[in-house]
C-alpha cells in the first residue's frame, strides 16, 4: 500500500481558525462638533444637561458605553450626540466629559481609601451651618473648609437660624482664618449672600437639618427643594435633598446684565472624611502662612505637635500672629 504523502493543505485543518470580525481600529469618534451641557442633576443612571447659552433647555441623556467607570458628576461640562432637542421621550448620551477645573471629594471616613466626588467646576464652597437645631458643630465645619481649601474652592459660612441663637461664638473662631460669614434667619434680607454668591458657582454644604434647602427656596423661589424637620430626640436633621442639583440664580435688581451665579444644594451629610487630603495644599490656600513652610522638615504635618513646624519658627519670630496658627491647626485637625 503506497503511503498517502500529506500535503500543505492538509495541515490548515490542524491551525486555530481564521479570526472572521474586523479588525479593531485605533481611530476615534470626532466628538469636537458635539453640543455642549451642563450636568444639573443626576437620577438613576439618567443625566439631566442644561444646553444653549440664549435659550438654555433641559435634556436628558444616558452614559455612552466608551466612557466606561468614569465617573459623571453634577456641575461637570460634557459633550451630548443623539437627539439632544429635550423633548418628552427623548435620550441623548453624554459621549465626553471636558477637563474639570475643580472637584470638591470626600472620603466616607478618614481610613476610608475611596474618594467620593461631589461636584465639579464649582468656584465657592457655602459651608451652611444652623446656630441651634440643630447645634453647630464646628469639627464638621472645620473639615468642610479643609476640603474646600484642597479643591481650590474659597469658602463661605452661612450661619442659619440667628433666631435661635447667637452667631458670637462661631463668628469669634473663624475670623482668625479670614472665613468671610454670613448670617440669616428666617424671612431676613438676603441681598448680602446673593452678592457673594453672584458670578460663582455655590456648592452649599452641610449636615442634615440646618437649613440649606430652605435658604436656596428664599434665593430661588421656583426651586422647590424640600425641607424637613430636626428630630427633637437626637438634635439631627432628616436627609431631604436626595442628590445634588445645580440652579441658576435669578438676575440681580440691581444689574440685570451681571452673571447672577449658580448655586448647587447637595445632599445633606452626617461625615466628612479627609482621607484623600494633602496637608501641603491646605497651607498653599493661606498665603501668609505658605511662605514660612518651606522651613520645615520633609514630611511635617504642620500640627501643633510637629517637631521644627516653620508655622513654630514663624511665631516665635513675631512674624505670624499665635492666634493665626492657633485656628488653623484646629481646623486642619478637625473632629467629625
Amino acid at each position: 500500500m503506497t503511503p498517502r504523502v500529506v500535503g500543505e493543505d492538509d495541515h490548515a485543518r490542524f491551525e486555530r481558525p481564521q479570526r472572521r470580525t474586523r479588525p479593531r481600529t485605533k481611530i476615534r469618534p470626532d466628538y469636537s462638533d458635539a453640543e455642549v451641557g451642563m450636568v444639573i442633576t443626576i437620577d438613576r443612571g439618567r443625566y439631566t444637561c442644561l444646553v444653549g447659552e440664549s435659550d438654555p433647555h433641559e435634556v436628558i441623556a444616558a452614559k455612552a458605553r466608551q466612557l466606561g467607570r468614569k465617573g459623571v458628576i453634577v456641575g461637570d461640562r460634557a459633550r451630548l450626540v443623539g437627539d439632544t432637542s429635550g423633548e418628552e421621550g427623548t435620550l441623548a448620551r453624554v459621549v465626553e466629559v471636558l477637563d474639570r477645573a475643580t472637584v470638591l471629594r470626600r472620603t466616607a471616613d478618614d481610613d476610608d481609601p475611596y474618594e467620593r466626588p461631589i461636584v465639579a467646576n464649582a468656584t465657592q464652597m457655602v459651608i451652611v451651618s444652623a446656630l441651634a437645631d440643630p447645634p453647630p458643630r464646628t469639627g464638621m465645619i472645620d473639615r468642610c473648609l479643609v476640603a474646600g481649601y484642597d479643591a481650590g474652592l474659597r469658602p463661605l459660612l452661612c450661619l442659619t437660624k440667628s433666631d435661635l441663637g447667637s452667631p458670637d461664638n462661631l463668628v469669634a473662631l473663624y475670623e482668625p482664618l479670614d472665613v468671610p460669614i454670613e448670617i440669616t434667619r428666617p424671612g431676613a434680607d438676603l441681598s448680602g449672600l446673593r452678592a457673594r454668591l453672584a458670578g460663582q458657582r455655590s456648592v452649599f454644604i452641610g449636615h442634615s437639618g440646618v437649613g440649606k434647602s430652605t435658604l436656596v427656596n428664599a434665593l430661588i423661589p421656583d426651586a422647590h427643594r424640600t425641607t424637613g424637620e430636626v428630630n427633637e430626640v437626637t438634635g439631627k436633621g432628616r436627609h431631604t435633598s436626595t442628590a445634588a442639583y445645580a440652579m441658576r440664580l435669578p438676575a440681580l435688581a440691581e444689574d440685570p446684565e451681571a452673571d447672577p451665579g449658580w448655586v448647587i444644594d447637595t445632599p445633606g451629610v452626617r461625615s466628612f472624611g479627609l482621607s484623600h487630603v494633602s496637608r501641603d495644599r491646605i497651607v498653599a490656600a493661606f498665603e501668609d502662612l505658605d511662605r514660612f513652610v518651606s522651613d520645615c522638615p520633609r514630611g511635617c504635618t504642620h500640627g501643633a505637635d510637629a517637631p521644627d513646624c516653620g508655622l513654630d519658627a514663624a511665631v516665635a519670630r513675631g512674624d505670624l500672629s499665635a492666634a493665626r496658627v492657633a485656628s488653623f491647626r484646629r481646623m486642619l485637625s478637625g473632629e467629625q
